[in-house]
């Protein structure tokens, strides 16, 4: 009988944390009884009567959570005599609060992304970098978007706030005013309505308006992916930044800020990709325009070579089921 591995997911809405576990959760089925123990995520479900029933049985059962409301699920089934192995990543680079210090010491294993995120955390853990699924994030060609006038397409993925870098990014994206038939895209959910008309004032100060395009966070980012020539990620701060890993799985050139989330190990400059200093608009602004004018090529095949050599979902999901084991 193959043991049980229950993936949680409790948040309001999908996130880079949701394509993480949705990336990796196809990989286990051959090992494992796996369920989806939460909302908003795509999977077999498991209900919380049904979960109760396997976590009081005889069974060898492996619960992996991601955010601090799930740990705490968790350790109310263990306070009145659930047995299980539990598991808990870390997704943020920010230092951990008092109380996930606390969390964390209280499951078996703790599970960081990136080298800074382990030495920052303070405690044991084993660093696992997450992977993408590289059957579903693919190239495509002859992919457009109904509602982008412009022939090519320069794209940018996130929750839309200010340290996530799109007000450096707007600015660098006054080069688009001299080429007419580009378009920068943001998709993702706005944090505070004020930060966008912020961005707003940028596009209308250097006569970019109709080329800038704002679009809520969507399930179809693939489509978005494949559409685009170019991905950038100008943020000051990142836990690991899957986004360009996405976007590098699909074929497309990268320009990402050095040494913030994994970037600078996903991405060597002028290899597969390009890197700028965090906040270095006269640098992003150059890349752009380089890209635009082919001064510099466009890198999406050594891209995606570099996520199906080194970061496909199926490695991760081979170093997480050594580390349940």
């Amino acid at each position: 009988m193959k043991p049980i591995l229950i993936h949680t997911h409790f948040h309001k809405r999908r996130t880079g944390v949701t394509r993480s576990i949705e990336n990796v959760s196809p990989n286990f089925y051959d090992s494992y009884e796996s369920y989806i123990y939460g909302n908003t995520v795509d999977g077999d479900k498991i209900t919380t009567l049904g979960l109760a029933s396997i976590l009081f049985s005889s069974r060898k059962v492996i619960v992996h959570c991601h955010r601090n409301n799930e740990i705490i699920r968790m350790l109310i089934f263990r306070f009145f005599g659930a047995k299980f192995n539990l598991i808990a990543t870390r997704h943020a680079e920010t230092s951990p609060s008092k109380l996930t210090l606390e969390l964390f010491k209280k499951v078996d294993n703790v599970i960081t992304l990136t080298k800074s995120m382990s030495e920052s955390l303070g405690i044991k853990n084993t660093i696992i970098s997450h992977g993408v699924d590289i059957d579903l994030f693919i190239p495509k060609e002859g992919i457009t978007l109904n509602t982008i006038s412009q022939k090519n397409i320069i794209l940018c993925v996130g929750r839309v706030r200010k340290s996530k870098g799109q007000v450096v990014l707007l600015d660098a994206a006054k080069v688009l005013k001299d080429n007419k038939d580009w378009a920068l895209v943001v998709v993702g959910k706005v944090d505070k309505p004020i930060f966008l008309e912020e961005l707003k004032v940028i596009t209308n100060k250097h006569s970019i308006d109709n080329q800038v395009y704002f679009i809520d966070e969507t399930s179809d980012i693939i489509t978005y992916y494949q559409a685009a020539k170019i991905v950038i990620s100008p943020s000051f701060s990142e836990g690991f930044s899957l986004v360009i890993a996405e976007a590098m799985s699909c074929g497309c050139s990268v320009i990402a800020t050095k040494n913030v989330g994994i970037h600078s190990s996903l991405v060597s400059h002028n290899n597969n990709g390009y890197l700028f200093e965090a906040g270095n608009i006269a640098e992003l602004e150059n890349l752009i325009l380089q890209l635009i004018k082919k001064e510099v090529p466009f890198l999406g095949d050594q891209a995606r070579e570099e996520i199906l050599r080194n970061w496909s979902a199926k490695k991760e999901a081979n170093n997480l089921m050594e580390l349940y084991k």
